[in-house]
């Protein structure tokens, strides 16, 4: 069985369910709305952890690398230490992310943060080994760290490349979407103040739409959330510190009407948005250029 087989596996595995929903109702209850939009990346319009594990990652790799040269392992020693110190902003990155996640990446989600933690107990053990003067243990110690920290890697990587953990659901669907002018009907047609659905042509199956009309303005939409592909035709609009905002029906993500930035999280790309235009009262949206 592959690696990926392997994993999809351990994501199908509903008995860790009782282990994971109460340290997930925790992160959700002991981080504040503020802080969590924080470690979120929806500042950045971008997730944060995979921005502050390089720090971590790129030190301890870094550490066992100068650790083979016996006159450089003092330098090998302040990069074990800068990466323990960096690796607890990760971590909290990381469970403000996966808490918000679906039931399959929460899954691996945890096996991800078991390793994660196992790893950097080996490297606190090695710091502790090495000033004690038992230089030899401490390297064993970070080496075993190392090789946790790299099976935990790959675990991440297959929730991000293959559970599409923190990718732009959004982005995948516009490019589905037709490259011509998608005529989407009347503008008095269109409730004011609220999203409602239109389709445009995919290339075998219509893709959803979520369209605000703001008096004479249209702001059109992919319907489909970034962050996990929630409804935003379902959605409603509110105003978001200080900007009028579409809001997720499912996670409450808010993303701002004139750009599609993100202004709430979880969601931190933003939302995928289409040009408008006006041809005798009727509303043409076609996709971005980047997506032509």
């Amino acid at each position: 069985m592959s690696l990926m087989g392997f994993l999809d596996r351990v994501a199908d595995v509903s008995a860790f369910d009782k282990a994971i929903e109460p340290a997930r109702s925790a992160v959700q209850k002991g981080l504040k709305p503020a802080v969590k939009d924080l470690l979120h990346g929806t500042w950045l319009g971008h997730p944060l952890h995979p921005v502050l594990v390089q720090v971590p990652v790129g030190s301890w790799v870094s550490a066992g690398i100068l650790d083979a040269v016996p006159r450089l392992r003092p330098a090998a020693t302040v990069l074990i230490g800068t990466g323990v110190a960096a690796a607890v902003p990760a971590a909290l990155s990381g469970a403000a992310d996966w808490s918000e996640q679906g039931t399959g990446v929460r899954r691996l989600g945890a096996l991800h943060a078991v390793l994660n933690t196992a790893a950097l107990g080996l490297y606190v053990g090695s710091l502790v080994a090495r000033g004690k003067g038992r230089d030899g243990l401490g390297r064993l110690l970070s080496y075993g760290g190392l090789g946790l920290a790299g099976g935990s890697a790959a675990i991440g990587g297959h929730m991000s490349y293959a559970q599409s953990s923190g990718a732009s659901h959004a982005a995948t669907a516009v490019r589905a979407l037709s490259t011509d002018w998608i005529d989407l009907g009347p503008l008095d047609d269109l409730p004011e103040g609220r999203p409602t659905m239109r389709s445009g042509k995919g290339g075998s199956m219509a893709v959803p739409l979520a369209v605000v009309r703001r008096g004479g303005r249209v702001d059109v939409f992919v319907a489909a959330c970034s962050h996990l592909s929630g409804p935003l035709d379902e959605g409603v609009v509110e105003t978001v510190r200080g900007s009028d905002c579409l809001v997720c029906p499912w996670h409450g993500s808010a993303f701002d009407l004139d750009d599609g930035q993100p202004r709430r999280g979880p969601a931190a790309n933003p939302q995928e948005k289409l040009e408008v235009r006006m041809e005798a009262g009727r509303v043409m949206a076609r996709v971005p250029s980047r997506h032509r």
